[in-house]
């Protein structure tokens, strides 16, 4: 696939966006301001401001003295990443690598993305007309690289798209501050006579790196396509990912089933193709007053049956609050896992786990109770009951140890809670307990089952005898002693249920 990147510039940054905050500078000529070395500097300057004669880098009381009327408002460090961070973020309906271009652009991976918008010259236009009508001064440029993308963004006057492999001819008659140079470079090559990019592009590497050091040698190579740059995306893009634009804003809940059906089935086939199944997925559903609603699913088995998956994202459907439209509608398979290709059985034979329509069903259920209310316990190698129990990951995970022989309640405590005892004898089982202020009379009992204590995970704790117990109601419970009872520190708790 043939790379493609484009490189927005934002001239007027810091200003376009505090007045979006505070509209009523958007008439005045205001600037932003910082001390630096005992003076204060303008950092940034409206558009209204700059026609006036305040630039950047200058006094702010000079600036006062050429206009007047000028408000100087203050700088606060680190705005410009915080504001390119959320126009980035904003930006990822259209790619879902995007990178911060500190002090006022972004750079974006665009590779794949243009013809679900007509085009590259639509696709520009689009983003663009958005960014300014938000209010905001952009200008953007499409190349092969990032570099040249720059270059042609912030100084280029023809056309905004250079065509795939025209990356030299588009910058040889750019200023050399177009190669995103150090100023003490671009002072040297100034001096020189270097008012172009042209003379340097013929100019021989060593004689380059010799008198102007690596880096507008780097530069040049990164321009030309010769040297990757590789763009640190605000978010790591997800491997697997559907993007679906519309035409007209989806409002209706048909419209969005329909929107994600076909973005299931494009991303099923890939799965299916790879020998994947789907674990985890999110929609997000980009709408157009700029806010993004989401919705996610969760299985406990691999799956890309696109009916099944679709029948656990119409649960969630109804969350999903459309407003004036959804523009936007992005599908990514956040965890996926490899599917064993099972062979069709002319008889059918007893699955147990491994049948697909249980997963299938739990998906479901899960849908409407949440997942978490749904859990698998795999046997734990402790010798202590409440930690003999793990919760298994998912349907496929193999018990690691087999689960003990001797019978367990079926409602296992927590924690142990106290009782109240009394026994013939104090090794034997209790004739009498009292819980909750309610008084068991044994009828039967069984045991006991000592447990020994684990040691090296606990400090001053006793083995435990166990004693399986019924009382006269038919009720079946599960209790022990803790402790030496010719000692007399024995103390008895209850630890579970039989029924």
């Amino acid at each position: 696939m043939q790379k493609r990147f484009m490189a927005i510039w934002f001239r007027h940054l810091l200003t376009d966006g505090l007045a979006l905050r505070r509209p009523v500078l958007k008439e005045l000529p205001f600037v932003l301001v910082m001390p630096v070395k005992n003076r204060i500097v303008i950092t940034a300057s409206s558009p209204l401001a700059e026609q006036q004669g305040a630039f950047v880098g200058m006094a702010a009381a000079d600036a006062r003295a050429a206009v007047p009327e000028l408000v100087a408002v203050d700088d606060t460090p680190g705005k410009a990443a915080k504001l390119l961070r959320l126009l980035g973020l904003w930006c990822i309906r259209y790619t879902p690598i995007v990178a911060v271009d500190l002090p006022d652009g972004l750079l974006l991976d665009i590779s794949g993305c243009t013809h679900l918008w007509g085009g590259e010259r639509a696709y520009l236009k689009e983003i663009v007309l958005k960014l300014r009508n938000a209010g905001f001064d952009a200008r953007a440029a499409i190349a092969d690289t990032p570099g040249a993308a720059w270059a042609q963004a912030r100084f280029a006057r023809v056309s905004p798209i250079v065509p795939p492999g025209m990356q030299s001819q588009a910058i040889s008659g750019l200023s050399p501050a177009a190669l995103r140079l150090d100023v003490e470079i671009l002072e040297r090559l100034q001096k020189l006579g270097f008012r172009t990019i042209g003379p340097l592009l013929s100019m021989p590497a060593p004689t380059l790196r010799r008198r102007f050091g690596k880096e507008l040698l780097l530069r040049i190579n990164q321009a030309l396509g010769r040297s990757d740059e590789a763009l640190v995306s605000l978010i790591p893009p997800v491997p697997y990912v559907e993007r679906l634009p519309c035409l007209e804003p989806i409002r209706t809940a048909v419209g969005i089933e329909i929107a994600i059906e076909k973005l299931l089935a494009e991303l099923c086939l890939r799965l299916q193709a790879e020998g994947k199944g789907l674990r985890k997925a999110i929609l997000k559903c980009h709408r157009i007053d700029g806010r993004k609603v989401q919705a996610g699913i969760t299985t406990n088995r691999g799956s890309h049956s696109v009916s099944h998956l679709l029948k656990l994202f119409s649960l969630q459907i109804a969350r999903i609050e459309p407003t004036l439209g959804i523009e936007l509608f992005v599908l990514e398979a956040s965890k996926v896992e490899d599917m064993e290709t099972i062979q069709e059985q002319i008889w059918a034979v007893d699955k147990g786990l491994a049948d697909t329509t249980l997963a299938e069903l739990l998906d479901r259920v899960a849908g409407k109770v949440g997942a978490d209310a749904i859990r698998r316990y795999l046997p734990a190698e402790h010798y202590w009951p409440e930690r003999s129990v793990k919760v298994a990951a998912s349907l496929a995970e193999e018990p690691a140890t087999a689960w003990p022989e001797q019978m367990r309640p079926i409602r296992l405590l927590s924690v142990p809670e106290p009782i109240e005892v009394m026994a013939l004898v104090p090794d034997n089982p209790p004739k009498t307990f009292t819980y909750k202020d309610k008084r068991h009379d044994i009828i039967k009992a069984d045991g006991p089952e000592r447990i020994g204590r684990e040691w090296w995970l606990d400090k001053g704790e006793h083995h435990r005898d166990y004693f399986a117990v019924e009382d006269s109601d038919g009720q079946r419970y599960w209790v022990f002693r803790s402790g030496h009872y010719d000692g007399g520190d024995a103390r008895w708790y209850l630890h579970g249920y039989f029924a």
